[in-house]
């Protein structure tokens, strides 16, 4: 049984910085990408953050130069550090896996996605 749990939300004022992780047990990282989504209310999920099994990443042009992904696959943790978070970042935070591989265009799609963890909330203030 695939289980994702995510950590490591928090309130914080702009231009802070907070670091995710999202450790997985019954699944394997390196085998396919694994990606970071968010989500605020009444709002469909946004695709944040992905690293394929290369270890090749992918943005959102929203974080582009403020987020990065990355993993430590002897931990099976993936972890998104967030820079000069701004109150737009506010959102609940899920990381996600898929059940096989997908294709690059999909990468930031949460219809390839099967796995998901219970999401960490993200709150920064102005």
């Amino acid at each position: 049984q695939v289980q994702l749990a995510e950590s490591g939300g928090g309130s914080v004022q702009a231009g802070g910085s907070l670091r995710l992780s999202c450790v997985a047990s019954g699944y394997i990282f390196s085998r396919f990408c694994v990606a970071w989504f968010r989500q605020t209310h009444g709002k469909e999920r946004e695709g944040v953050a992905v690293i394929d099994s290369a270890g090749s990443t992918s943005y959102a042009d929203s974080v582009k130069g403020r987020f990065t992904i990355s993993q430590d696959k002897a931990k099976k943790t993936m972890y998104l550090q967030m820079n000069n978070l701004k109150p737009d970042d506010t959102a609940m935070y899920y990381c996600a896996a898929p059940a096989g591989s997908i294709p690059p265009f999909g990468y930031l799609m949460d219809y390839e996605y099967e796995y998901w963890g219970q999401g960490t909330q993200v709150t920064v203030s102005s």
